[in-house]
């Protein structure tokens, strides 16, 4: 019995057509839309290979490896913008408050805080990979399935359209985990917005200066012995 890969566009939901109050805090159409883009030309690409009869190449075209690839790159694109975002508005804050630019790189994400942001933005596909094990399992039946085997045909279907609408949950997630990291991130920017430059420097710098005006001052209007040497100098 020759493959039928469903149409999973409707399965994908938000994912498709998103309906939020307000844009987020980071661009993330472009990259919805590849993910999204992805999945359907996966089905494309299985769909043709069913009508072909190479079943195998159907099965792995949208199989678990293919979705989480998909998946995970989206991740990994989101949690890099999200932190270049948050390294930028460190930087321009930083520089408007008068912070060297060595203190400001100080403040820059590090590698372990860019990995932090993409598990935590990664962190709602729970339900997402065990419809992918769902999945996979079906097509382990589905790969040795026969023309009798109707029932198995149908759950590899309906495993397939399941995936679909975890992955629309999944993303969701990493929309609201998205807005909670700007959030996170507001104690840090605050520090940097109330940063101040240390004042000992100035007294270091300037407090001989002001005592020598002030003797040189006094001097001058005879209010105090002048040495030999500037006694000489000046013609005292």
């Amino acid at each position: 019995m020759p493959l039928r890969v469903p149409e999973l566009a409707p399965s994908l939901g938000r994912l498709l057509v998103p309906r939020r109050p307000a844009p987020p805090w980071v661009p993330l159409d472009d990259i919805r839309e590849e993910l999204a883009t992805r999945v359907i030309e996966a089905a494309g690409l299985a769909r043709g290979a069913a009508e072909r009869n190479e079943r195998d190449a159907a099965l792995e075209a949208v199989g678990r490896r293919a979705w989480l690839a998909a998946w995970e790159t989206a991740v990994g694109r989101v949690a890099e913008r999200a932190a270049q975002a948050l390294d930028d508005t460190i930087a321009r804050t930083a520089h408007h408050v008068g912070m060297s630019r060595r203190r400001a790189a100080q403040r820059s994400l590090s590698p372990a805080e860019r990995r932090a942001i993409a598990a935590r933005l990664g962190s709602g596909a729970e339900r997402f990979v065990a419809a992918l094990d769902v999945l996979n399992g079906a097509a382990s039946h589905a790969r040795e399935a026969g023309v009798l085997d109707k029932e198995v045909h149908a759950a590899w279907q309906d495993a397939l359209r399941t995936a679909a609408r975890r992955l629309e949950a999944a993303w969701l997630a990493l929309e609201d985990e998205l807005a909670a990291e700007a959030t996170r991130w507001v104690p840090e920017l605050d520090a940097v917005r109330r940063w101040r430059p240390s004042l000992w420097p100035v007294f270091v710098l300037w407090t001989p200066v002001a005592l020598a005006l002030l003797w040189l001052g006094l001097v001058m209007g005879g209010y105090v012995a002048a040495p030999l040497w500037l006694s000489v100098r000046l013609g005292f």
